[in-house]
């Protein structure tokens, strides 16, 4: 009996979804910690935003971070493969 053939145009497409799900994740963390800034910002009534700002940057630096373990991760993969 013959071995089902795997279907290889389906593993860029993957690579795409898995790329446009790391940029959702992005865009999410850094929304994610903005609102956690303004939150912080309205409870301690600072005026001048300062959690806001200090929360935001965080958010962008752990969302490179992450972009960056997920990016190197899926390409040691693909030279595994």
């Amino acid at each position: 009996m013959k071995e089902p053939q795997k279907n290889k145009s389906s593993k860029p497409l993957n690579k795409y979804i898995r790329f446009t799900s790391i940029g959702l994740q992005m865009g999410l963390t850094i929304y994610l910690g903005s609102k956690l800034g303004e939150w912080l910002d309205v409870k301690f009534n600072n005026t001048d935003q300062l959690y806001y700002k200090i929360v935001s940057l965080i958010a962008v630096f752990i969302a490179i971070a992450s972009v960056i373990y997920q990016v190197l991760k899926l390409t040691n993969k693909d030279s595994d493969d």
